[in-house]
C-alpha cells in the first residue's frame, strides 16, 4: 500500500515515456566552475537560505569530511539543510519491491527500498519548472568521480560550456560530484543522472536542469548500496 504522500500521484506504468527526454541534462552549481548560472536551470528561483539548525552529533558525523576517497569531500553544513532532509531509515511508504529507487518530486525525497518494509530516505534537489520529468526507468550503471559532458542543447543555451563539449575531468569542481547513477529507459540514455552536489541550499529545492541532486555523503551512501540495473520510479 502506498502512503498518503505518494498515493495522490499515480506512478506511471513500466515503459512509460519520460517527459522531455534529451532536452535537458545534468547540471549543478560547483565551486570553481565558470559561470555557476550556466549550470542551473534557466530562470530557476534563487535558493532560500534555511535558518540555522542545531545539528545533533550523530548527524554531524554522518555528514562529516571524507578524506580517504579519490578526492577529499568536505563536511556538509547540515545547519543549512532542513532536518526533514537528513538521511534516515523509515517505514517504506512506496509499496515498491526491495532494491527499487523512488524519487518523490513533490516532497523532494529519494527512497531506496530495503527489506522488511523499511527504506532509506534522502533529501534531494530536483528539476526546476520546465525540466520536470516522471516515469519508470532503471539505473543502468554507476560511476565514482565521473566525467561530465554537457548535452549539446545545454551548450547552445550556455556557449561558455563549449570547452566541456568532450567532457570535464573528474574532481571536486566537476558538476556530477563524487558519484553518479546513470538513468536509462530500455537501452536509451535519458541524459538524466542522480549525482552529488556540494550546495546544501539546493536540497529540497527545484533548481536543476532535470537531474536529481544529493549531498556528497548521501550519493556515496546510495552508490554503495544500490545495484546497477535497479528499477527507478520518478513520480
Amino acid at each position: 500500500m502506498t502512503s498518503p504522500v505518494l498515493s495522490r500521484r499515480s506512478f506511471l506504468a513500466g515503459g512509460a515515456a519520460l517527459a522531455g527526454l534529451g532536452l535537458a541534462g545534468c547540471t549543478s552549481s560547483a565551486p570553481g566552475l565558470v559561470a555557476a548560472s550556466a549550470i542551473s536551470a534557466p530562470n530557476a528561483p534563487p535558493a532560500a537560505k534555511p535558518l540555522p539548525t542545531s545539528v545533533p552529533p550523530d548527524v554531524q558525523a554522518m555528514y562529516g569530511a571524507i578524506t580517504d576517497d579519490l578526492y577529499p569531500v568536505r563536511a556538509a553544513r547540515m545547519e543549512l539543510v532542513p532536518a526533514v532532509y537528513w538521511r534516515q531509515e523509515v517505514d517504506d511508504p512506496t509499496g515498491e519491491k526491495p532494491g527499487t529507487v523512488i524519487v518523490d518530486t513533490t516532497d523532494r525525497f529519494l527512497y531506496h527500498v530495503g527489506e522488511n518494509g523499511r527504506a532509506t530516505r534522502y533529501g534531494v534537489g530536483i528539476g526546476a519548472a520546465g525540466f520536470e520529468w516522471s516515469g519508470r526507468a532503471h539505473i543502468a550503471y554507476k560511476r565514482a568521480w565521473p566525467r561530465w559532458t554537457p548535452p549539446s542543447e545545454m551548450i547552445d543555451r550556455h556557449p561558455e560550456l563549449e570547452q566541456y563539449r568532450h567532457g570535464m575531468e573528474p574532481g571536486p569542481d566537476n558538476p556530477l560530484g563524487a558519484r553518479a547513477l546513470y538513468i536509462h529507459q530500455g537501452n536509451r540514455d535519458t541524459i538524466y543522472r542522480i549525482h552529488g552536489n556540494q550546495d546544501e541550499t539546493t536540497i529540497g529545492k527545484a533548481v536543476s536542469s532535470g537531474c536529481v541532486r544529493m549531498l556528497p555523503q548521501d550519493i556515496i551512501h546510495l552508490y554503495d548500496h544500490v545495484r546497477s540495473g535497479a528499477p527507478l520510479v520518478v513520480a
